[in-house]
């Protein structure tokens, strides 16, 4: 019975021993491919960076050059007196959320527009004036654009806060570039540069072409100007004909160097990397806002021609 017992024993701690070695050998190599499988997730993953990196770089090449000329008014001010992160970040957020309600088409000084207004004392509560844009200033919810046309013979300028509640619709007729940031000259020009239909039809603009660049000279009138427009250097404005007195004084007030003041351009403008960081935020939705703009210009309204009696 000893005997027995004792055998029964050994076979008994032999299998306790060979599970031993079976669970070692089992964890070891379970470790080995958790950490083979770790290694190849690491590397598909390090991949998908990579690539995502790539592409990030070249959707920045790509469109956030673009974002800088059509949507100036998400920089902030390059004034630092005038800067504040939290504010300005509020700010874009309802710019988005306007912008959500309202299409606000791609449009420069030069560009020749229409807006509805809600007007309480127009007749139907609505008020439509087609101009075009001689001045775009402004940051965030400040931004604004003064169109000018002439009625009756007489001009006229509308100042609209580009972010506004009461702008019902904004639809550009026209778009181009003029040579100057501003064309407030065309007050003191012939009312022909600054006439246009307030029945005008839209031109009609190929996607992804280049905004063409009118370079048109616009002659002034020879009378008392309402600016000085010998100091401000123009492209577009010709017969800037003065006495000499004013000649010479403009000759004494005038600063050639400022062309190549680096640090004058630096502080006038915003950093490239901020720019980058500040579109590569809103990139979602302003990429959404294209889309809509898209589906919008292929929604064309079209009426059934009606009978002449």
């Amino acid at each position: 019975m000893a005997k027995s017992t004792s055998r029964e024993n050994d076979k008994y701690d032999h299998c306790i021993w060979n599970t031993i070695i079976y669970l070692q050998v089992s964890c070891k190599e379970a470790r080995a491919s958790s950490s083979s499988a770790q290694a190849l997730i690491l590397k598909t993953k390090s991949e998908s960076d990579s690539k995502n990196e790539t592409t990030q770089e070249s959707i920045d090449s790509s469109t956030l050059a673009k974002y800088r000329f059509s949507y100036p008014e998400f920089l902030p001010d390059p004034n630092p007196l005038y800067r504040n992160s939290v504010r300005e970040k509020l700010e874009r957020l309802d710019m988005l959320a306007r912008r959500s309600v309202v299409s606000i088409p791609e449009f420069y000084v030069g560009s020749i527009l229409a807006v509805t207004y809600a007007e309480p004392h127009a007749t139907g509560k609505v008020n439509r004036f087609v101009g075009i844009c001689i001045e775009r200033g402004g940051c965030g919810l400040r931004a604004y654009f003064i169109l000018r046309n002439v009625v009756d013979n007489e001009g006229i300028e509308v100042r609209y806060e580009l972010y506004d509640p009461a702008i019902q619709n904004v639809q550009c007729l026209r778009l181009e570039k003029r040579l100057d940031d501003k064309l407030l000259y065309l007050r003191d020009a012939d009312p022909q540069y600054s006439t246009f239909p307030f029945d005008m039809e839209p031109e009609p603009f190929p996607d992804g072409a280049p905004v063409p660049l009118n370079e048109i000279k616009v002659p002034l009138r020879q009378q008392k100007w309402i600016q000085k427009y010998e100091l401000q250097n123009l492209k577009g404005a010709t017969d800037i004909i003065v006495t000499e007195k004013r000649r010479k004084k403009a000759e004494k007030f005038a600063k050639p160097w400022e062309e190549y003041d680096l640090m004058k351009s630096y502080r006038e403008t915003i950093p490239k990397e901020e720019q980058e960081q500040i579109f590569s935020e809103l990139q979602m939705e302003l990429s959404q806002l294209e889309v809509k703009k898209n589906i919008l210009k292929r929604k064309r309204t079209t009426t059934r021609p009606k009978k002449s009696v």
